[in-house]
């Protein structure tokens, strides 16, 4: 079973930065890709960003330029850099991993921001 554990959220003004890190039990970064998943009030979960195996990255078009997505595979984390950011980022942010059609997900970090 695969352990995801989401921190870092809190509030911030606009323009400000954050940076979120999901801490995962067992070492599976290496060997899968990894999503940052966010859901605001009032709306669906949309993908935020994405890491492949080879460290590849993908991005909503609503925050490429401002977010970035990395890991450490040693550490068995990955990274969600977010600066400039907006009142519209305003969500709980989620850490995603699927390993053989099965699906992990974190618990959330709040990410705040005000205007």
């Amino acid at each position: 079973q695969v352990q995801l554990v989401e921190s870092g959220g809190g509030l911030v003004q606009a323009g400000g930065s954050l940076r979120l890190s999901c801490a995962a039990s067992g070492s599976i970064f290496s060997s899968s890709a990894m999503d940052w998943y966010r859901r605001a009030p009032g709306n669906q979960r949309e993908l935020v960003a994405h890491i492949n195996r080879d460290s590849t990255t993908n991005y909503a078009d609503s925050v490429k330029g401002r977010f970035t997505i990395s890991k450490n595979n040693a550490k068995n984390t990955v990274y969600l850099q977010m600066n400039s950011l907006k009142p519209e980022d305003t969500a709980v942010y989620y850490c995603h991993v699927a390993i053989a059609a099965m699906h992990f997900w974190g618990k959330g970090t709040l990410v705040t921001v005000s205007s």
